[in-house]
């Protein structure tokens, strides 16, 4: 990948061209007369040289763009895989599906009740019931938690990207 071209920023103005200061040991021409305002006959002594200019910063644009995009990308990514692997059985957990199954009067307990009505008395095998009843016991096969994660990494990968877009500096192009 070849390297982006520089961008100057337009709020920064480049320094102004000064004349170099005179060599040591000679005076300052100061136009009026010989020995005028060189402090050797009485009059006041020259100005002294003006400072080196400071050199300009400049900011790459389109680089620091991508950074923050691919940065932006990786924390979307984390925060997919961390809900397949962590928020979604801690949300399922929360509805009342635990390791020692149902618990009672939680919501878990309500959808069951309402699965076995529906169902002249039981519940039906893998209906949204049985399966969160699984989950919540036995937690996710190795096959889901791939599967999860490689849906919602990407998925929080494209939403970091694309949503969570911070400060812009004016070099920034909008799309």
């Amino acid at each position: 990948m070849s390297p982006l071209p520089a961008v100057s920023d337009p709020q920064i103005k480049p320094p102004q061209s000064r004349s170099p200061p005179p060599p040591p040991g000679r005076d300052a021409p100061s136009g009026g007369g010989p020995g005028a305002g060189t402090g050797r006959d009485g009059a006041a002594p020259a100005p002294a040289p003006a400072p080196a200019p400071v050199p300009v910063p400049v900011r790459l644009g389109g680089q620091a763009a991508m950074e923050n995009t691919v940065k932006r990308a990786a924390v979307g990514a984390a925060v997919g895989v961390g809900v397949a692997l962590v928020g979604i059985p801690a949300g399922i957990w929360v509805l009342g599906f635990t390791g020692t199954g149902i618990a009672a009067g939680s919501v878990a307990a309500k959808m069951m009740s309402a699965a076995a009505i529906a169902n002249n008395g039981g519940v039906a095998a893998g209906s949204v019931v049985s399966v969160l009843q699984s989950i919540g016991a036995a937690g996710f096969s190795l096959g889901s938690k791939i599967g999860l994660t490689t849906t919602l990494g990407p998925l929080g990968a494209a939403a970091g990207a694309k949503l969570f877009k911070g400060k812009t500096t004016p070099g920034d192009k909008h799309k």
